[in-house]
């Protein structure tokens, strides 16, 4: 066979040889499996010049998630499986040794250890693998920032035990087997190399970052430093034995930039404990109600930030409060009396767990009322005749909320209590015979409010001509009114014949002016301009042969207006 024959022979032989051996060959990706490719070249020992490839490669590593600062712990790297084929371009291959699997210890780590695990390479003999300590130059140190998986760190460069040209180390025999120890149907090799298991311990809260040897020298192409290096060996017709040392950097091209391979493999982060903390509640013993109080906790060591939720049973009290100096403070009113169960509760924050109080009673007890002072003014006709009604009114001063009025006809009293409605009760009433009759109202307080009695009245009754005739009026209208928006006030007198007038009075203040009375009947429109309750009466003036008479109270509730709702889509 010619010579340049040869020379195109015998150089892809140790190229394929040593690249495809490294080579990802379909181990499946996981989470913490890192693919990339790595560019390779491979200087064989007779003829041909350097040969490149890029092949693709993998490596996975399994660790925690977190750590805390001065944890000991352990994760597991290992290189993706390879092969190489039974022959390439006329060549046969015969195996693949010194092979070298190179990577950092990572930064804010003291390494504890490191350890071939048993049982997870296959296919591969010579010297068992092994995992040292090296420095930068290759030697075993005890300081060194590599570990290094390798067979008695027998190697093709950066080792004492060095060598381009003699089989050494972890070697991958030519056993035409798949992984799991079956024939291989294209008589490929197929070989693994074993995990190695790294204890260490985390230094600093932060991250630490596994990572494969790319620093310094072992970043450049075609390094003895490069974190995957071998020897392959295969022969040839008539050039025999060649020799093809063989190195790999994490490259997508001989001259492309590092890629993901030199990144970090996996992020642990290494995360400080929180500190269990302890929170009091100071609270009052007593409260009242409608009265606020301030409730407070101390959360113990101070954190930097979070909230505190203040708990009445198992009721929220208002939103969270913001902790400020180990502090969170809240007022606090309470709206029900009785024996209430208060605890605080930290939310955490960054650092800190959360705790809640241990729980304080709070005995709440009903609001004193301090009553006001009371003035009551009675307002009745000077004059009556027996057997028609008169409106007696009385105005309380302030107005109270509720409450009612006793009437007294000389000391006696006349009917029930009369409900006050904005301030005012009158009360329609017929005296009986002729003569003076001395008037009293008494207001019997309520809640916030004293009672009070007015000054005397007299009215004088007189007997009623022979001839009159007797009248009854009466107020008629909707209980309920709008402010600003007028509505009728209506009055019926009966008999229907009676002629006359009637004013309509809201409590002691006259409703427009008198309205004639005609069929029996007196209309006025009005129009309200306060809310509450209004007391109406009609007076009836009377007219010749028809007697006087005043209509019991009608309560007219004004409100304002609803507002309507808006329309968020326009109108």
């Amino acid at each position: 066979m010619p010579r340049s024959s040869l020379h195109r022979t015998a150089a892809p032989i140790g190229v394929v040889a040593l690249t495809a051996g490294l080579a990802l060959i379909g181990a499946p990706a996981n989470a913490g499996t890192v693919n990339f490719q790595t560019a390779c070249q491979a200087t064989p020992s007779k003829f041909a010049g350097p040969q490149h490839q890029v092949a693709g490669a993998s490596v996975t590593v399994t660790a925690p998630a977190t750590v805390a600062p001065n944890e000991t712990f352990t994760y597991r790297i290992q290189h993706g499986p390879g092969s190489y084929p039974d022959s390439q371009s006329g060549g046969t291959t015969t195996n693949l040794s010194r092979i070298k699997f190179d990577f950092e210890i990572p930064a804010n780590t003291t390494l504890v250890s490191a350890a071939v695990v048993p049982g997870t390479g296959a296919n591969l003999d010579n010297i068992p693998p092994s995992v040292l300590r090296v420095n930068t130059a290759g030697n075993v140190d005890a300081n060194g920032p590599i570990l290094r998986l390798s067979g008695n760190n027998e190697v093709i460069g950066n080792s004492p035990s060095s060598s381009g040209d003699s089989e050494g180390g972890i070697r991958a025999p030519k056993w035409k087997k798949n992984l799991d120890g079956t024939a291989n149907s294209g008589g490929n090799s197929v070989f693994q190399l074993p995990a190695v298991d790294v204890t260490v311990t985390a230094v600093a809260p932060g991250t630490i970052t596994p990572k494969l040897r790319t620093s310094g020298n072992a970043a450049g192409y075609n390094a003895d430093e490069n974190y995957s290096t071998s020897l392959a060996k295969a022969s040839a017709p008539v050039v025999g034995t060649v020799w093809a040392p063989t190195r790999c950097v994490p490259r997508d091209s001989q001259g492309g930039a590092l890629n993901a391979g030199a990144k970090p493999l996996a992020t642990i982060q290494v995360v400080a404990p929180a500190v269990d903390t302890t929170t009091t509640l100071t609270a009052p013993a007593d409260a009242t109600v409608g009265a606020p109080v301030t409730l407070s906790a101390s959360v113990a060591p101070a954190p930097a930030g979070g909230t505190v939720q203040f708990k009445d049973g198992d009721t929220n009290i208002g939103a969270p409060a913001t902790v400020v100096n180990g502090t969170a403070a809240l007022r606090h009113t309470f709206a029900a009396e009785g024996a209430h169960t208060l605890t605080a509760v930290f939310n955490g924050a960054d650092g800190f767990t959360g705790s809640t109080s241990a729980a304080k009673t709070v005995n709440v007890t009903p609001a004193t009322v301090v009553a006001a002072p009371t003035a009551t003014t009675l307002t009745v006709p000077a004059t009556a005749t027996s057997g028609s009604a008169v409106a007696l009114s009385a105005t309380v001063s302030p107005a109270p909320e509720g409450g009612t009025v006793q009437f007294s006809e000389d000391n006696t009293p006349i009917g029930a209590p009369v409900e006050v409605v904005g301030g005012v009760a009158t009360l329609s009433h017929t005296f009986a015979g002729a003569g003076h009759r001395n008037i009293t109202a008494s207001y019997q307080g309520s809640l916030g409010f004293a009672a009070s009695q007015s000054a005397s009245a007299t009215v004088d009754v007189s007997a009623p001509a022979p001839s009159d005739v007797a009248t009854v009026t009466k107020v008629t209208a909707l209980p309920t009114a709008t402010v600003g928006k007028s509505v009728d006030l209506s009055a019926t007198v009966s008999p229907a014949s009676a002629g006359g007038t009637v004013q309509f009075m809201d409590g002691t203040d006259k409703i427009g002016g008198p309205v004639t009375v005609v069929k029996g009947a007196a209309i006025l429109p009005h129009t309200f301009t306060t809310t509450g309750g209004h007391s109406v009466t009609a007076v009836y003036s009377g007219a010749v042969g028809y007697v006087k008479s005043t209509s019991a109270p009608f309560t007219v509730t004004a409100s304002n207006a609803a507002t309507a709702p808006t329309n968020p889509f326009g109108s």
